[in-house]
C-alpha cells in the first residue's frame, strides 16, 4: 500500500472512536480487532501490514479501535458490550457504510457475532477468525486468568507475550519490538487488567442460534491460545455456520504458514456467499413492565385519579425509553412492552423507571429477556417475548429480574447480580436462572 489510510475519528456518544478505511474492494469489511490495538500501529509491521493490504485487494476495509484502547477515547468506566456495538454502527455512519460483512477476531469475534444476531440490516456476512463463545476457551481456569494478570504487572510492554500468539515468530526479534510497542500504545497495565477482567464475564453462547448471516468460522486445529473448541463450539451454535480449521499454533491470522491459504478462504465466502433479502427474525432484548397491585390500586382511587395516575406513569416510562433507547411495543394498561438493542440499556432504563415512578406513590416490578424476536409492524413475538413475560411474573415489588443471557452480555456496564433461583416457568420446558438486578 503506498499511501497509509488516515486516521479520523467518529462520534459514538460522547466518545470518539478512531477508525481507518483502505482498500479498493466492491463490498464494505469492518474488521473488529480483538481486546487491544492501535491503528497507526498495524502498518509499522511488515506482516500486519502485508495482511490488511491482502484484505484490501477485495474489500474497501474499515477498521477501529475499540472505546478504552489505542487512539479511542478512555470512556469513564469499562466499556459494555452495547456500547461496543454502538461503536461499530458509529465508524460505519461515519465511513458511509450503510451495510458491510464483519470479521472479527479473537475477542472481537464476541462482538462481532452479538452485532451480526442484533442487526443484521448493518451485518451481510460475518467471518470469525480464532474466536469463542466463553471466555473459558481462552483462559480455562483461575490459575490460567491470573498467570495472564501477573505477566501484565510484571512485563506488560516487554514483549514476551507474542510467542504465544505467534509461535511461528518467537524468535523473530523485530516482531517482538513491535509486539511490545503495540502493548504499550494499545493500552496501559491497569486498562489492560480492567479489560481482560470484564472479558472474564463474557458469554455470548446464548445468543448464536439468533444468528442468521452468512457464517464462516476459521479456527487453526492448534491454536495455542483459544482452543480449537472455541471455533467449533460458535459452528455448532450458528444456524449453518462453515467451519475451516486450518492447521497450525499461531493465534494471530497475519502469522504462520497458512496465512494465504486463509485469506483466500475469506476471499472466496465473502465474494461468493448470496445475501440474504430481508430479516423479520432479529435479537433483541425484551423489558416487560408492570404495576404492582394495579387493581387493587384503581378500585381504591377511582377511574378518574387512577386514569390521572396511569397517564402520569406512562409519561415517565416513554421518557425513560427515550433516554436509554428503546422502543415502545405497546401500552399494556398497567405497564409496558418494550425491545433494546442492547440488554445494558434494558436494565438501567428499568432500574430509572423503577426509581421514578416511586415519586408518583406506586411501585413497579419489571422483567427482561434477550433473544430471539419476529418483528411485525406493530408487535414482537417470540419465545424471547414469552420469556421476558414469564419473568416479570415472578419479581417482586420495585424488582428488575433478568435471564441468565441478559447478565452474561452486560459486563462492562456497572451492573451488579443477585441469584433468584432456577424457576419451571410456565410454557418452558426447563427451569432457567433468574438474577435480580441493581446498580
Amino acid at each position: 500500500m503506498k499511501d497509509l489510510p488516515t486516521t479520523q475519528y467518529a462520534k459514538a456518544g460522547e466518545v470518539y472512536v478512531a477508525y481507518q478505511v483502505f482498500g479498493t474492494g466492491t463490498f464494505d469489511l469492518v474488521f473488529v480487532p480483538g481486546w487491544t490495538s492501535h491503528l497507526d500501529l498495524w502498518w509499522d509491521c511488515p506482516l500486519t501490514s502485508s495482511w490488511l493490504t491482502r484484505l484490501g485487494r477485495f474489500a474497501r476495509v474499515i477498521m477501529f479501535d475499540k472505546r478504552g484502547t489505542g487512539l479511542s477515547d478512555r470512556s469513564g468506566g469499562l466499556p459494555g458490550m452495547d456500547q461496543r456495538m454502538d461503536d461499530i454502527r458509529a465508524v460505519m455512519d461515519a465511513a458511509g457504510s450503510k451495510r458491510a460483512a464483519v470479521l472479527g477476531i479473537s475477542e472481537g469475534g464476541s462482538l462481532a457475532a452479538l452485532f451480526a444476531a442484533t442487526h443484521p440490516e448493518r451485518c451481510q456476512a460475518l467471518v470469525l477468525h480464532g474466536a469463542f463463545a466463553k471466555f473459558t476457551s481462552w483462559f480455562p481456569t483461575q490459575n490460567d486468568l491470573d498467570a495472564f494478570f501477573n505477566y501484565v504487572r510484571e512485563k506488560w510492554g516487554s514483549g514476551d507475550n507474542m510467542a504465544k500468539f505467534s509461535p511461528s515468530h518467537k524468535n523473530d526479534q523485530t516482531y517482538r519490538n513491535w509486539w511490545a510497542r503495540r502493548e504499550r500504545a494499545a493500552a496501559s497495565p491497569s486498562a489492560a487488567i480492567a479489560l481482560m477482567q470484564m472479558n472474564s464475564q463474557l458469554d455470548v453462547s446464548g445468543i448464536l442460534p439468533s444468528v442468521h448471516v452468512p457464517t464462516l468460522v476459521i479456527h487453526r486445529s492448534h491454536d495455542a491460545v483459544v482452543d480449537i473448541n472455541g471455533g467449533r463450539q460458535l459452528a455448532l451454535l450458528i444456524p449453518n455456520a462453515q467451519l475451516f480449521e486450518s492447521q497450525g499454533t499461531d493465534h494471530t491470522p497475519w502469522t504462520g504458514d497458512d496465512v494465504e491459504v486463509i485469506a483466500e478462504r475469506i476471499e472466496e465466502f465473502l465474494t461468493g456467499y448470496k445475501m440474504p433479502a430481508s430479516f423479520d427474525r432479529v435479537l433483541a432484548t425484551v423489558l416487560f413492565t408492570d404495576i404492582v397491585a394495579s387493581t387493587e390500586r384503581a378500585e381504591t382511587l377511582g377511574d378518574r385519579r387512577w386514569k390521572a395516575l396511569l397517564d402520569a406513569h406512562d409519561d415517565i416510562v416513554r421518557r425513560e425509553l427515550a433516554r436509554f433507547r428503546g422502543r415502545e411495543v405497546k401500552s399494556l394498561g398497567d405497564g409496558f412492552l418494550a425491545t433494546f438493542d442492547g440488554p445494558a440499556r434494558a436494565a438501567h432504563c428499568a432500574l430509572s423507571v423503577i426509581e421514578a415512578v416511586r415519586t408518583l406513590g406506586i411501585e413497579i416490578r419489571a422483567g427482561i429477556h434477550t433473544g430471539e424476536v419476529e418483528l411485525e409492524e406493530t408487535d414482537v413475538r417470540g419465545m424471547a417475548v414469552h420469556i421476558a413475560a414469564r419473568i416479570v411474573g415472578q419479581a417482586a415489588a420495585g424488582e428488575c429480574l433478568v435471564s441468565r443471557t441478559v447478565k452474561d452480555l452486560v459486563a462492562g456496564a456497572d451492573l451488579r447480580f443477585s441469584e433468584r433461583g432456577r424457576p419451571h416457568l410456565k410454557g418452558m420446558d426447563e427451569p432457567i436462572d433468574v438474577f435480580a438486578v441493581s446498580h
